[in-house]
């Protein structure tokens, strides 16, 4: 069978801004809730601390404060902007929804409004809404909000799961004409379902009226997304006849140091080419790429392509191609 080529809608990111709570939560306090040691959490998870939001955040505002600072260094006018994409599977609010919050905050009347989950890979799933507005000429300019208010949810007394959730927020403006010479342009993403692969729909399950934010077969978890990340980055890779080793820096899903190391042996790739914040902010879900995204934008150069992957619970997975 032929298979065509396919060619994404021009697509470039202008600014990247986020946010992140002040309450830092250390391993400490795992340990004397539960009995976790430091030691323990971080030969299993690599994570040293993580944040919490306080009592006055949640995801609507942790998302709108990530905007603000976006809106701050945007290079247009903010009114300008057509389209808004939420992403989060924490909500505050499932009928006014993240999205919408922010819609509100920043007073853009009349435009399209949507908040989309598919768990952690929710940010590259809000992008490819993105992509198909441009493509049927309904959007121009579209904001992406991506926001994970993990702990409102979360079980600590859970000792599987309970010590891996932080908090946090990021904004991504994007256009689909080039705005700047500063804007990255993204070349290529992909996003799936693998919904029918080992204990996907049982693995990790937010059920509020239920335990929470849960994570029973960690193990399944670790398995798939040591494929699927991989997979998709060489299929991305292969779409755009490039090498890994055309590619300066991966930014892989925040789940867990082992599956980071994992899939840069899988992609043959040296460990200081993937980017990870884990180790200080604790998965923060879908947000997590994203504001890694943000915390380096000053190290990438000029050229650099980068490849965000990422891996979720249901499950999904996607990947990114980007060009500083």
């Amino acid at each position: 069978m032929l298979k065509l080529a396919i060619f994404l809608t021009p697509m470039y990111i202008n600014t990247i801004a986020s946010y992140l709570p002040e309450q830092v939560i250390t391993n400490a306090y795992f340990e004397e809730l539960n009995g976790l040691t430091e030691e323990w959490i971080i030969e299993r998870t690599g994570i040293r601390e993580r944040r919490k939001a306080s009592s006055d955040e949640n995801t609507h505002t942790m998302g709108i404060e990530a905007v603000k600072k976006g809106l701050a260094i945007l290079p247009y006018d903010y009114t300008e902007i057509d389209l808004i994409v939420g992403a989060t599977y924490t909500p505050h609010d499932v009928i006014v929804t993240l999205a919408h919050a922010v819609q509100h905050a920043i007073d853009i009347p009349e435009i399209p409004v949507v908040t989309i989950s598919a768990a952690c890979s929710s940010l590259l799933n809000a992008i490819e809404i993105v992509e198909g507005y441009f493509a049927i000429n309904k959007a121009s300019k579209a904001l992406v909000v991506v926001s994970e208010h993990n702990t409102i949810y979360n079980n600590e007394d859970d000792t599987k799961a309970g010590h891996l959730w932080g908090d946090g927020a990021a904004a991504i403006f994007i256009s689909k004409e080039k705005i700047t010479e500063n804007d990255w342009q993204i070349h290529d993403l992909i996003t799936g379902g693998a919904a029918t692969v080992g204990k996907a729909t049982e693995s990790v399950t937010l059920k509020p009226l239920e335990k929470g934010l849960i994570m029973p077969f960690g193990k399944d978890v670790f398995i798939n997304a040591c494929t699927y990340m991989p997979k998709v980055s060489n299929q991305i890779l292969e779409r755009n006849k490039l090498s890994v080793d055309d590619i300066a820096y991966i930014i892989p899903h925040q789940a867990n140091l082992r599956i980071t190391k994992n899939v840069a042996g899988t992609l043959g790739v040296p460990e200081e080419k993937m980017i990870s914040n884990i180790q200080y902010l604790g998965n923060t879900g879908c947000a997590g790429c994203a504001i890694a995204m943000d915390e380096n934008k000053n190290l990438f150069q000029k050229g650099e392509k980068i490849i965000i992957t990422v891996f979720g619970g249901g499950y999904s997975y996607g990947a990114m191609l980007v060009e500083v």
